[in-house]
């Protein structure tokens, strides 16, 4: 028979349904639990020296829930702080970690999930940190951070990530941020800075797809006049830019892979040289990097360095598409109109058309879109009508697929949701794999030259099967090789 906890949590929240599912699920737990509706007698009960853990709502009667952390650090040091919050935005999470709360979580939360956090937070004793910053310091730091962050979104997945930029509030980890392209991962790791203690810094930020391979060694690093031809001065690399701040490396998996071999050195050994240079210098720098592509499978393909994949993916952060995080879409679209300067109000069959759209440009996209309506729909009001016709212009803008530099299977799942008919009917998978393999086996039939053989090699069939493939597939077999 296990022992059951005997400790003593202290809940606060105005919302009675929220104290009593509290009080129920812990006490089937077996621990005892005290539960108010105001932070006042929350606060009192630690004066009084009772309870091992705080469970506190943010906004309640009289002080703010928030505000009571440093009061409640400052009686009973070692009390571990637990925020539950329905203002789920990035201000709670940050302002939750900055003031000492041991972990937030946005309302409605998962009750398993609640009771995990309680467990492992009485498991072990919390680490003080110890912050020089005045509570007014503190709120002038996140008001100031928070006028450059533009991360938008209440939906579970945001809430994940709020709470990783919390989290990682004090640490200089590498981070390694996945998802399609247009999805934020820039803005992402720009509150990844602000809210940081390389906030002082500089943010630089670099586009491995958009610098010629021949170059990115020296703009990363550096290079020294006369290092090769064409070099007639010295040159700062992005790294040496970036001293004392965050470099951002967005699509890494486009990264050269000789390149890759010396961004691993300066990750292993905290210092580069630049290009014909003999000195090094030290790179003082916390790295973000991102793509849309799949590591994995480029590491897989001996297309990146496994190793490095490993230094930079220290902290995981996927960043979802707009069409998994629909609820999303009235917050971006408020963002985005305040950002024209141009008052319009959606109706709402006219949002909801926007909230079943799904947005293969993902945020960049609906940005675009939002902004042309604010400059050349005429009414105050967007209906319906206006919503769609700014859709198909959208369609017709992007051809019908906006993201054409994503990955194979970002344009497969964008066909697959432009395209219903192709989702109905009892054959939908035989349908769909006859539309992929097709092409794929003409394609390699013709880089083989027809040779059935070679191309059942790369694709990895056997000959046979390839042949029935080709048979059934009713593909045509040109002659330039043999069979």
């Amino acid at each position: 028979m296990t022992e059951k906890p005997s400790k003593t949590i202290l809940v606060a929240d105005d919302d009675l349904s929220i104290r009593t599912v509290l009080t129920q699920a812990l006490k089937r737990e077996g621990y005892d639990v005290l539960a108010a509706d105001n932070g006042a007698t929350l606060y009192q009960w630690v004066l009084e020296g009772r309870g091992d853990l705080v469970i506190t709502d943010v906004m309640m009667p009289g002080e703010n829930g928030l505000d009571l952390i440093p009061k409640i650090h400052r009686r009973a040091p070692d009390m571990r702080v637990i925020v539950i919050s329905a203002q789920n935005a990035l201000t709670t999470a940050v302002s939750a970690s900055e003031k000492g709360a041991l972990e937030y979580l946005a309302k409605p939360f998962d009750i398993d999930e609640l009771l995990a956090v309680v467990k492992n937070a009485l498991r072990r004793r919390p680490v003080r940190e110890q912050n020089n910053m005045s509570g007014h310091q503190e709120d002038a730091h996140l008001a100031a951070a928070l006028d450059k962050s533009f991360v938008v979104g209440q939906s579970r997945a945001m809430q994940d990530i709020y709470r990783t930029i919390a989290r990682l509030r004090n640490a200089d980890l590498t981070v390694l941020m996945t998802g399609e392209s247009g999805t934020g991962k820039e803005v992402i790791a720009r509150a990844l800075h602000e809210f940081s203690r390389f906030k002082e810094g500089p943010f630089v930020a670099i586009n491995m797809a958009a610098i010629p391979r021949e170059l990115i060694e020296s703009e990363l690093f550096g290079h020294e006049k006369g290092a090769f031809t064409g070099a007639t001065q010295k040159n700062i690399g992005r790294f040496e830019q970036a001293s004392g701040g965050t470099l951002f490396l967005d699509e890494i998996g486009d990264m050269p892979f000789e390149a890759q071999t010396r961004l691993l050195r300066v990750l292993q050994e905290g210092e580069f040289t630049p290009v014909g240079g003999r000195r090094s210098v030290k790179a003082r720098v916390r790295v973000i990097a991102a793509t849309h592509q799949d590591l994995k499978a480029r590491v897989r393909d001996g297309r990146f360095r496994e190793d490095l994949y490993y230094r930079l993916n220290v902290v995981p952060l996927h960043v979802p598409p707009l069409r998994e995080r629909a609820e999303d879409i009235p917050a971006l679209v408020q963002h985005f109109m305040r950002q024209t300067g141009v008052t319009k109000v959606f109706e709402p069959a006219a949002m909801a058309a926007f909230q079943s759209y799904p947005w293969p440009g993902n945020v960049r996209t609906l940005e675009n879109t939002v902004k042309r309506l604010a400059a050349l729909h005429a009414e105050e009001v967007i209906d319906r009508t206006a919503a769609e016709a700014a859709l198909q212009a959208m369609v017709a803008t992007t051809g019908g697929v906006a993201a054409t530099t994503g990955s194979l299977s970002e344009m497969v799942s964008q066909m697959l949701t432009s395209d219903p008919s192709l989702m109905t009917g009892s054959d939908i998978y035989d349908r769909v794999m006859r539309q992929i393999e097709k092409p794929l086996i003409e394609r390699m039939l013709a880089q083989t030259g027809g040779n059935q053989i070679r191309a059942a090699e790369l694709l990895g069939l056997n000959r046979n099967t390839l042949r029935k493939k080709i048979r059934d597939l009713d593909i045509d077999v040109k002659k330039e090789g043999r069979a």
